[in-house]
């Protein structure tokens, strides 16, 4: 029996849905990526971003010209602006989505490798572009609940975002898209030390 969910991402065999990727402009989406654009994704809570992030994970994969990972970065915001473990958080989180999510059993191993090897400041750009270059189509990361991240961590996830940048598609993610209910442009980062 199907019924209406407003508790988390919806299920086509358990819910009843809008086609996920009916409810934006998919070929708008889809230019971004082609492009290799990072990009925001934000609306207000309970609007279907996870399930849209979810569909279009799934889309990409079947295309295979690209392998899309989604990953929920709400678990690092206890960690507030405590960069070593909430970026520690970050890698690991990321490859534990990689290998549940779209099977790449080899990215457990290559975050606790990179974590084990590299300061947790640099770790999220050190385990993307080692990732990366091994994959053999160009990644689009969906990273969810960024806005969830404050402060010092936050800065850290961008800045080591943007030093990657230049080196896409090969050793960093073609495609970014950073979703949450806030606009992180208009985020005021601030830290408890100011």
């Amino acid at each position: 029996m199907r019924f209406f969910n407003t508790e988390g991402p919806v299920r086509a065999d358990k819910h009843y849905l809008l086609p996920p990727l009916q409810r934006w402009h998919l070929d708008e989406v889809l230019e971004l990526i082609e492009g290799e654009k990072y990009f925001l994704l934000h609306a207000p809570r309970q609007t279907g971003k996870t399930s849209c992030l979810l569909a279009l994970m799934a889309h990409l994969n079947r295309e295979g010209h690209y392998r899309a990972v989604y990953a929920n970065l709400e678990g690092a915001q206890a960690y507030r602006e405590r960069i070593d473990p909430a970026m520690a958080t970050i890698v690991t989180d990321i490859a534990t989505w990689a290998s549940d999510g779209v099977g790449d059993t080899q990215a457990p191993a290559l975050a606790r490798e990179v974590l084990a090897q590299t300061p947790p400041g640099s770790a999220l750009g050190v385990f993307l572009s080692r990732w990366c270059a091994r994959l053999d189509a160009p990644l689009v990361l969906l990273l969810d609940e960024v806005d969830a991240l404050v402060g010092d961590t936050l800065i850290s996830l961008l800045r080591q975002l943007r030093a990657g940048y230049t080196k896409r598609p090969k050793a960093f993610p073609s495609s970014l898209v950073l979703c949450g209910v806030r606009d992180l442009r208009d985020y005021r980062i601030h830290s408890s030390m100011q």
